[in-house]
């Protein structure tokens, strides 16, 4: 199940430079997606990450930043703090610590950067 970030989860990401707890410790892994709605690459990883089942173990949050009354705020953050200028965008945390970062990514390899290797 993927979970969309919300506004505020966004706006303290933005003044933190990092997202929270709330997020970060929601499991034991976790993925960030950060992309645009427009994006086909973006259209094909939704396609398999909406397919992943629920799981304890993981959570998979995203945001289409260019629907939010926020974009030319958060592209900066992504594209300026964060460091990156691709879309999608996803970042792996394992623990509540960053452990990779990719951008476009086949289902298998997503998967093994989840599981944290």
């Amino acid at each position: 199940m993927m979970t969309r970030l919300t506004e505020a989860q966004c706006r303290s990401a933005l003044s933190r430079g990092e997202f929270e707890a709330d997020v970060l410790g929601s499991a034991a892994s976790v993925a960030v997606v950060l992309t645009q709605s427009w994006c086909p690459q973006w259209v094909w990883m939704r396609s398999y990450l909406e397919g992943l089942p629920d799981s304890p173990e993981y959570r998979v949050y995203y945001l289409e930043y260019d629907r939010e009354p926020f974009y030319e705020e958060f592209l900066a953050f992504k594209e300026d703090t964060l460091g990156n200028r691709e879309i999608p965008y996803v970042r792996y945390y394992r623990d509540g610590r960053l452990n990779a970062q990719t951008n476009f990514i086949a289902k298998d390899g997503f998967l093994k950067r989840l599981a944290g290797f």
